[in-house]
């Protein structure tokens, strides 16, 4: 009986694994996707992954102003992608708590950088992908 139940709990954590393994395939996928997109529209990505403490941004770019003479803006940018609606948008992940969490990591990276009072704004980029289609959302300044 104890030999099953092992044999069982490895069974599970081996299926874990595997769906942990895939859901970071789709996100790095769609990461890799909202970067393109945001070159694409005149962007310059900064930075990826940046990381304080616990919290994490997935893109900081700098957009520079459509006149080119009043600077730009720096943005933080959360990248949330889905390969189906079965548990809502991607748009809908990024609650408060999350809001709350890129704030602080968006606030360490001011700091770090000598950036304290900056103009900055929150982006998010919600990607949805099937096997024949891709959609882009850019939420810009999403909270």
């Amino acid at each position: 009986m104890e030999r099953d139940d092992l044999q069982s709990k490895e069974r599970d954590k081996a299926r874990s694994t595997e769906r942990d393994k895939a859901r970071k395939r789709v996100g790095q996928g769609g990461e890799d996707l909202a970067a393109r997109y945001l070159q694409d529209k005149g962007y310059r990505i900064l930075e990826r992954n940046y990381r304080f403490q616990r919290a994490e941004v997935d893109l900081v770019c700098f957009q520079p102003a459509k006149n080119y003479t009043d600077g730009g803006e720096l943005v933080f940018v959360e990248v949330k992608t889905r390969s189906s609606h079965t548990y809502g948008l991607p748009e809908t992940a990024v609650d408060i708590s999350k809001q709350k969490n890129l704030r602080r990591a968006a606030l360490a990276y001011l700091y770090e950088h000598r950036m304290e009072g900056a103009y900055c704004r929150f982006d998010v980029l919600a990607i949805s992908r099937t096997s024949s289609q891709v959609d882009i959302h850019h939420i810009e300044n999403a909270f």
